[in-house]
């Protein structure tokens, strides 16, 4: 048996779920699946430092409806090379890494060659699509013909249930997870703090893609109020994004732009860092007309590294932590509560170290890829490497 993954996030493209695939089938053996994924700046040299059989194809499509020219041309395009790569590899089984736009070309391969496939979700992926009636269409055609849908957290596992009438005996949650070997806790360091710009200031880090439902405009508003108690406060946001000219206007409005540092796009060995020196770690997030955060493992990642969070009531956040010892839940449609708790645990460094050494005993024992990898083995007849 040959499994094709398709995706098109996946690194070196920035994503929580391409991170999620990468970790997972990085860990498989490599003759038992094929990778379908999309392209991106400096993909070829990421591909070769790694020996797993990848394909880039481009699979990024500016509509995903099938009344579109755009939309119908771009699945179009992807059957055809998808059929040639499913034909040279032999593949046996599909997995689309999202209902949409992945779902429907999985779907077009079971159509016409019979292949079994598998479909991930997400949360906010299934919660946009219910605002068009064409693409909740094609979301339930994709769920329809799939032999199982994976859930990413419980709270995702409730909307398949709840609003799309899934029965549990199609659904089977399969957290994603973090390298507990590379996000790691370390000692407060003068020097590295010195070279990331942050001194000896408080810092609260976001990480994460600049968009409305991330809540980095919130945690600007709240800036002001937190600056009373620590008048140097930094919040240091790293990711880039659409929303970027817009925040960046917004912390001047606000009077506070000194404090925020717009770090831009991650590298991995300076975002480790940035987790292990920050001082807090805020993903304030929300719903924004029905778009979620599904899971967050920016805040298992943070976790990993000896770190408190915080993060919004919305979507499936709370699954990430161990509240309130590892971190806090707060709602953040407006800034004021998230102010408080910020300041609550900023104000209070013992306690802060307490709940970094519980998270990351908390995402050892819940999160390891390892431990993720077996359970997704498992769940797939795959074998681990």
């Amino acid at each position: 048996m040959k499994t094709l993954l398709i995706s098109e996030i996946f690194p070196p493209q920035h994503g929580g779920s391409g991170r999620w695939f990468w970790e997972i089938f990085r860990r498989f053996q490599d003759d038992q699946f094929v990778i379908a994924a999309g392209e991106a700046p400096s993909h070829a040299s990421f591909d070769q430092e790694h020996d797993l059989d990848i394909a880039r194809m481009p699979l990024r499509m500016s509509a995903w409806g099938l009344r579109s020219v755009a939309g119908l041309k771009g699945y179009l395009r992807s059957y055809r090379q998808l059929s040639q790569l499913m034909r040279s590899r032999q593949a046996t089984h599909v997995q689309a890494a999202r209902c949409l736009p992945e779902g429907v070309m999985a779907l077009s391969l079971k159509l016409r060659f019979g292949l079994p496939y598998i479909c991930y979700v997400h949360g906010e992926d299934v919660n946009s699509a219910a605002r068009s009636r064409e693409l909740s269409f094609l979301v339930r055609q994709v769920f329809k013909s799939a032999s199982l849908i994976i859930a990413n957290s419980r709270n995702t596992e409730r909307i398949l249930s709840s609003d799309w009438n899934l029965p549990a005996t199609k659904l089977r949650l399969l957290y994603p997870g973090v390298d507990i070997g590379k996000f790691v806790p370390a000692t407060r360091c003068a020097a590295t703090r010195a070279r990331l710009g942050w001194d000896d200031r408080p810092v609260i880090l976001t990480v994460g893609r600049l968009q409305q439902r991330k809540g980095h405009d919130q945690l600007i508003r709240a800036l002001p109020r937190i600056r009373e108690q620590f008048p140097r406060v930094l919040y240091a946001i790293v990711g880039d994004g659409d929303m970027r000219a817009t925040l960046e206007a917004l912390s001047k409005e606000v009077g506070v732009a000194e404090h925020v540092q717009f770090c831009g796009a991650p590298h991995d060995g300076e975002l480790v860092e940035r987790y292990q020196q920050c001082d807090l770690f805020a993903l304030p997030n929300r719903e924004i007309n029905g778009d979620i955060e599904g899971f967050g493992m920016v805040l298992l990642e943070a976790q990993a590294c000896g770190k408190p969070v915080v993060a919004g009531a919305s979507g499936g956040t709370a699954e990430t932590m161990r509240v309130p010892e590892t971190g806090r839940i707060v709602p953040c449609e407006g800034p004021e509560l998230l102010a408080e708790t910020v300041i609550e645990l900023l104000a209070n460094p013992e306690l802060r170290a307490t709940m970094g050494h519980a998270a990351r005993d908390w995402v050892e024992k819940q999160f390891s890829w390892e431990t993720l990898s077996r359970q997704a083995g498992d769940l797939f007849g795959i074998e681990l490497r």
